[in-house]
């Protein structure tokens, strides 16, 4: 019998924090906005001194309730949980156990580093839910990371590791990925609205005016507006490179404690933390531009892990050498060559991209739009290529560890999963696929967004698939469904681990 080790000590040992004494500073400047609007408001309605009351007051209240809300919110961290008291207007008690943290993030945005503070997101999936302190000092934020995500009777950790680091060249692959192409407009859209809506509301918009502006742009130039779009062309990829590296300046991927941190940011830091346990496979993704270029993006698949698309985003567009060797060192060899899809399925891509360009073409005829009706045969026929690029991405593999099944052409998306993470099968055949003697075969995983799918398989290497990686599952609907050939549409699971 193993010797009782020492003795937990009890709650009662556990002492109370508070949040750090700046948190009402740096809640008041997110505010300033807002005061100096009641300022603008008041400069309107009654002068200089009108303003500066507005802006005091509204100043005064503010500082008040977040003083008041730092007094009365504290937090306990357990040996075996954290507990988030707030007593301001109404008392809650918010527990989340150490056992059911995903990850703990570190941010600190412009105002919190100004102060050398840092904002510590807690997220313990959907049973825990999440918990968030801001804003602590930055030892105090890596004290918390290191707790939370200690877990008992593990050995301790080696120290940090640098496993990927994002260099400022490959900030230039920004503008092959839609994404960073599309900021500038996103934020010259939100910048026009607002201040369309100010001058709208300060009566320095008028019909005439708009009016007046319209004829001026109807009037400019064929070189003029020649100039203005190239020269739009040749700023939107400086843009998206910009804003590419505002969000990932500096990124870095290293192994501490037990888990994967990946770090980034310029304007806002922020620091995510994958337990290593809790990573259950991989994904990469890219597109047709990126193809080309040889760049993938890497991102990871963590068992209940909130916001995965941010959270677990292990490396932005990077070379596919680089991603490929933190996808080793983060989950392990990646299984290949990737087996191809029959040729049947070649068809069906094809048609699936070619039938909508068409469906609309004989809408247009029937409508008697002929303009539209070329204009859509010409996109019919740029879909050819698009169905075959679609049948040659798909792919599976397998070997004794995890699985990896591909698909996907614009946005090409490549899974790469632990055999232990899978948590069901789903075979799929509408009558179609039947009469070629395809399959989709759904792949359930308890991680990432729960199920990946090998579109178009044979019915026979469908079934072979899943019975190589989980035959006690597979062999019941065999034996009940007919000859080994055959592939049975159901479904196989298990209780996730």
């Amino acid at each position: 019998m193993n010797a009782p080790g020492p003795p937990r000590a009890p709650a009662a040992a556990a002492r109370a924090q508070r949040l750090h004494p700046l948190t009402s500073i740096v809640s008041a400047t997110r505010e300033l906005l807002a005061l100096l609007a009641a300022g603008a408001a008041g400069l309107a309605v009654g002068g200089v001194s009108t303003a500066f009351f507005f802006t005091l007051g509204g100043l005064a209240v503010g500082l008040a309730y977040h003083v008041a809300v730092w007094l009365t919110f504290t937090y306990t961290v357990y040996d075996d949980r954290i507990e988030l008291r707030r007593s301001f207007l109404r008392r809650s008690v918010k527990t989340i156990p150490r056992e059911r943290i995903r990850g703990v993030d570190v941010s600190a945005p412009a105002p919190h580093r100004l102060l050398r503070l840092a904002i510590v997101h807690i997220d313990a999936g959907a049973d825990g839910g999440e918990g968030e302190l801001n804003a602590v000092s930055r030892p105090e934020a890596e004290r918390l990371r290191r707790a939370l995500l200690r877990r008992d009777g593990a050995a301790p950790a080696p120290p940090r590791r640098e496993l990927a680091r994002v260099r400022p060249r490959w900030y230039l692959f920004a503008p092959l990925g839609g994404a960073y192409l599309l900021t500038p407009f996103a934020v010259a859209g939100s910048l026009f609205g607002t201040l369309y809506n100010l001058g709208d509301d300060l009566g320095l918009i008028t019909e005439d005016r708009l009016s007046d502006l319209g004829h001026r742009l109807a009037g400019l130039h064929a070189t003029t507006v020649l100039a203005l779009l190239a020269a739009l062309l040749l700023v939107t990829p400086v843009l998206s490179v910009i804003a590419f590296a505002l969000v990932n300046w500096d990124f870095t991927v290293y192994a501490r404690d037990g888990s994967v941190v990946a770090e980034r940011g310029l304007v806002t830091r922020r620091s995510v933390s994958l337990e290593r346990r809790r990573i259950r496979g991989v994904e990469l993704s890219d597109n047709p531009f990126e193809r080309l270029a040889r760049v993938v993006r890497l991102g990871a698949l963590v068992t209940g892990l909130g916001d995965a698309a941010q959270r677990g985003r292990l490396l932005p567009a990077a070379p596919w050498p680089v991603v490929r060797g933190l996808a080793g060192e983060v989950l392990g060899t990646v299984p290949g060559p990737l087996v191809p899809h029959p040729s049947a399925a070649r068809g069906r891509r094809v048609l699936r991209a070619v039938a909508p360009p068409l469906g609309l073409a004989v809408a247009a005829h029937l409508a008697g739009e002929p303009w539209v009706m070329y204009g859509c045969l010409g996109l019919a026929v740029l879909a050819v290529p698009l169905g075959i690029d679609r049948y040659r991405q798909l792919g599976h593999a397998t070997d004794a560890v995890r699985l990896t099944v591909r698909s996907g052409s614009l946005r090409r998306r490549q899974a790469v999963v632990d055999h232990d993470a899978v948590i069901g099968w789903r075979v799929r055949r509408t009558l179609f696929q039947r009469r070629l003697g395809l399959a989709t075969l759904y792949v359930a995983v308890g991680a990432g967004e729960g199920g990946y799918q090998a579109v178009d398989m044979a019915e026979g290497d469908a079934v072979a698939f899943a019975a190589r990686i989980t035959p006690g599952w597979v062999e019941p609907f065999l034996a009940a469904d007919g000859p080994a050939g055959a592939a049975p549409e159901g479904t196989a699971s298990r209780t996730p681990r």
